[in-house]
């Protein structure tokens, strides 16, 4: 490959490509091709392994303010910049390049951490190699700043992978850099108000581009840079963390980077060097991409709606990403009912286990790290080295699929299905109140062979159950005293143990406190083929709405009888979208108002009904005419008591 250089100020020389780019792989059977990596199978280990634990762990931790702090203090206005112009001074002087020797890392003990991690139930475990804001945890001879030379003056990535290695742990690290080129040309900016207006940050100086990066062209403000100076770069940078460190997992926070050529050949590197270095034991890559089995998709604080035959992962954090001290901790209920779920859906759990700036943790995370260690212990075996059953589950909470959708108000009635040979688990997430458990799923078939339970245990408890079959499910009587508030795992063994079909159950939308009914995308019943939901600008609503003929519904409980204002949120781009919302008996009728896009919103008040007696109703949107229907996006549904 032959460059020229572009010359800048402060001396600094770009290379500005003339040929194609150098994308070397490592001497294996993998090519940087789509044909080449449909050869891939995902390793047993990582689908055996089920849970890992992620130290999303970095410089941008000593704010102490959360996710994307080294480009939101660039950001004039944000609660970010404020901070930062308060304790550490303006950026156009005191910038991103001063937070980082701050980061001294003086407590941080992996090999503590490591061994608790293990004990917590995780069978991997994930380092930070870089995130958006340019420094690298490991020890890089293509970029200076790195934590062997800045902070903690350790190679972080090093210390971990001999941590994890200590433990028996495979070993992943997350590249965040693909995206950081355009990331951070906020840094380049300067304030636009003030007595420092126009006064340029100090990304702004070439000085610290190889800190900030020098600017974008204009145009170029994608997730991943369309530059192929900076895609050359990340290559070359991440090709040299994978051949040093040969990890078992590669994390890319995005999809493909930089598309098919150069994201390709990275992950067949990563798959050779794995096949050469690591005695034999295939990596794995994940990304936010859909793969169809060539690498492992990943979901961001989300899961997969049912059971995908190709292994996939959710990240997700208790926390932030980076310490915040303005956030509280998900519960230990939040991770070990979101594990059960992903699991019974062919997927693995990667947790972040937040870190304070000094490498500690904060007393209430090392407790829950030992309670998980605890549930682990007892209902581990329903979780490592499963597969899924025939179905994922039944209950009446249906998880929707897709990421930034991961809180999910489980019960004991919703129960996760997983498979070990010939043994099948049934996991409740909770425990009933009534002391039994009903798996429909499960039911008598009325013949002899079919759905024969010979023996149903208790995972923890030692002495017998009794249990029922029944053309409505097996029902199981626990024990007297709970043993968990948690989960309920039981053991069953059998013959021929096929799925009942169980109806979808709807879910039934309570009164709020005030008495208003809110119904909600998630919560809704779709009716059609393309109608589904799906999140716009952040926001969860029911899109895909393009036939007339297709429909949405909910079942409330009413508890005050009465009359009731009907409001509605919607989008849409045409005029005359008219729909129809029927309460029970009675209907009222409205035209959505014509937004600016289908994530921007309109609310509007559609009419008032009655609803003469307690008891339960059902809500339907619908088009008002299925001949002049016109597409819209809904975003709710409200009644509200009308006084």
């Amino acid at each position: 490959m032959t460059f020229k250089h572009l010359w800048l100020a402060g001396g600094l020389a770009l290379p500005l490509i003339t040929q194609a780019m150098d994308l070397p792989v490592a001497p294996g059977k993998f090519t940087g091709t789509m044909e080449s990596l449909t050869n891939y199978a995902c390793p047993d280990w990582f689908r055996d392994a089920k849970f890992g634990i992620w130290a999303h762990w970095g410089p941008q931790a000593v704010p102490m303010e959360g996710d994307w702090y080294a480009r939101q203090m660039y950001q004039q206005g944000t609660a970010d910049y404020k901070d930062h112009l308060a304790r550490f001074g303006h950026p156009s002087t005191n910038g991103w390049k001063d937070i980082i020797p701050l980061w001294q890392a003086e407590h941080w003990d992996p090999a503590r951490l490591m061994a608790l991690y293990k004990k917590a139930g995780a069978r991997y475990f994930v380092s930070m190699g870089s995130h958006h804001d340019d420094f690298f945890l490991w020890n890089s001879p293509l970029h200076a700043w790195n934590a062997v030379n800045y902070g903690p003056h350790r190679d972080v990535v090093g210390a971990w992978q001999k941590a994890a290695q200590a433990e028996g742990l495979p070993f992943g690290v997350s590249e965040h850099l693909g995206a950081s080129f355009t990331w951070f040309q906020d840094a380049h900016q300067a304030d636009k108000t003030g007595p420092l207006a126009g006064v340029p940050y100090d990304g702004a100086n070439s000085n610290n581009w190889d800190l900030y990066h020098f600017p974008a062209e204009p145009g170029d403000t994608g997730w991943y840079s369309n530059n192929p100076r900076w895609q050359q770069q990340w290559y070359q940078e991440i090709k040299q963390l994978v051949d040093d460190y040969h990890p078992d997992l590669l994390y890319s926070d995005g999809g493909v980077v930089f598309g098919n050529e150069v994201g390709l050949s990275q992950i067949a590197n990563l798959y050779n060097v794995s096949l050469a270095k690591n005695h034999g034991r295939l990596a794995v890559y994940n990304c936010k991409q859909p793969s169809e089995g060539r690498w492992v998709q990943d979901f961001e604080r989300g899961v997969n709606g049912g059971i995908n035959p190709s292994p996939w992962q959710t990240d997700t954090s208790i926390g932030d990403w980076f310490y915040n001290r303005h956030w509280k901790y998900q519960p230990l209920s939040w991770t070990v009912r979101m594990l059960a779920d992903i699991v019974s859906k062919n997927g693995n759990l990667l947790l972040n286990v937040v870190l304070r700036p000094d490498g500690t943790l904060d007393p209430e995370v090392d407790t829950m790290l030992h309670q998980l260690a605890d549930w682990t212990a007892v209902n581990g075996e329903a979780i490592y080295g499963t597969r899924p059953w025939l179905v994922y589950g039944e209950g009446p909470l249906r998880a929707k699929g897709g990421s930034f959708k991961e809180n999910f108000a489980y019960t004991a009635r919703d129960v996760r299905f997983t498979t070990k040979g010939k043994t099948l688990y049934a996991i409740a997430l909770g425990w009933p109140e009534d002391g039994k458990i009903v798996i429909k799923s499960l039911a008598s078939t009325g013949g002899t062979e079919t759905n024969h339970i010979k023996r149903v245990e208790l995972l923890g408890y030692h002495d017998k159950l009794a249990f029922t079959q029944t053309a409505e499910g097996l029902t199981v009587q626990l024990p007297g005293q709970k043993l968990s508030d948690l989960t309920c795992t039981l053991r069953i063994a059998g013959t021929h143990l096929w799925p009942v079909p169980v109806p979808v159950e709807d879910v039934l939308v309570t009164p709020d406190a005030h008495g208003n009914l809110v119904f909600n995308p998630d919560d809704a019943t779709l009716h059609g083929e393309t109608i589904k939901a799906e999140a716009q600008g952040g926001k969860a609503d029911i899109g895909y709405w393009d036939h007339g003929n297709e429909w949405v519904s909910w079942t409330a409980r009413v508890e005050r009888p009465g009359n009731y204002q009907v409001s509605t949120t919607t989008a849409t781009l045409s005029g005359g979208a008219d729909y129809a919302v029927t309460v029970g008996d009675q209907k009222v009728t409205a035209t959505a108002a014509v937004t600016s896009g289908w994530d921007q919103t309109a609310d509007a008040q559609v009419g008032t009904v009655n609803i003469p007696q307690a008891g339960k109703v059902t809500v339907s949107v619908r088009a008002r005419d299925v001949a002049t229907w016109k597409a819209i996006n809904l975003f709710g549904v409200k009644l509200t008591p009308v006084p």
